[in-house]
């Protein structure tokens, strides 16, 4: 019986292809999409919301394998803001995410930066940085100043 080949980045997607798999990835709790869409690089690395900077594949996808094993991760990007060259690509947005609460289903906001570079391979992601949001329907507002500097 053959099993179904699990679907991997494509080899010349944009960054927004990337990042779109990236999601439907956490969506459906598929680790090995998930990391398909990771550059092959030593130095790749993911912040979770509150958490510590993982650095290498095997960090990365232990992180995400712990985040799996209590179910998919219903996000999605919202408010993408692009910055691009020819080879790198940032893009910061805000993630909506369905938390399930006592009160039923609740609306959580993520503040996440991914940046992606053009490898041998096409574009891959070689940062995930996720910062707590807020509660509510409407995600989290830009200012024009910030309110902390650092």
């Amino acid at each position: 019986m053959s099993h179904p080949k699990p679907r991997t980045a494509s080899l010349m997607a944009s960054p927004d292809d990337i990042e779109a798999q990236f999601y439907e990835a956490l969506q459906q709790g598929d680790i090995e999409r998930l990391m398909s869409v990771w550059a092959d690089d030593d130095e790749i690395a993911c912040v979770h919301p509150g958490g510590p900077r993982l650095v290498g594949a095997a960090a990365i996808r232990a992180s995400f394998e712990a985040i799996f094993a209590n179910g998919n991760v219903p996000a999605a990007p919202e408010q993408v803001r692009r910055l691009q060259t020819v080879s790198c690509a940032v893009h910061h947005l805000a993630e909506r995410v369905t938390v399930p609460t006592a009160e039923g289903p609740q609306t959580a906001w993520v503040l996440a930066t991914n940046v992606y570079l053009r490898t041998e391979q096409g574009w891959r992601m070689v940062v995930h940085h996720a910062s707590p949001g807020s509660l509510g329907e409407q995600p989290p507002t830009v200012g024009d100043a910030p309110s902390t500097l650092h």
